[in-house]
C-alpha cells in the first residue's frame, strides 16, 4: 500500500481542506497517510513553513498549498 506524507500544522485552514480531500481520495484508492506536524521540527518548519499543506509521495512533492482531488488521484494511480 502506498504511503502519503501529509505535512501540516495546527490551525491551518488549507491543511483541514487538504485532509478532507485526502479522505475523499482514499475512499476510491486505498493508501496510508502519515500526518506530520511541521511545528514539531525546526528543520521541517524552515523547509515547508510557507508551503503547507504539503503532500508527498515516494519522496516527491505532489502538491502543496491548494490541494485538489484530481492531481492526488492521478499520482496515486500511476
Amino acid at each position: 500500500m502506498k504511503e502519503v506524507c501529509f505535512y501540516t500544522r495546527p490551525q491551518c485552514r488549507l491543511c483541514e481542506e487538504a485532509k478532507r480531500t485526502l479522505e475523499l481520495v482514499r475512499e476510491e484508492t486505498p493508501f496510508h497517510v502519515r500526518e506530520i506536524n511541521i511545528d514539531e521540527s525546526d528543520e521541517l518548519t524552515e523547509k515547508y513553513g510557507l508551503m503547507i499543506p504539503v503532500i508527498e509521495l515516494d519522496g516527491e512533492i505532489v502538491q502543496f498549498g491548494d490541494v485538489d482531488y484530481p492531481t492526488i488521484r492521478l499520482k496515486l494511480d500511476s
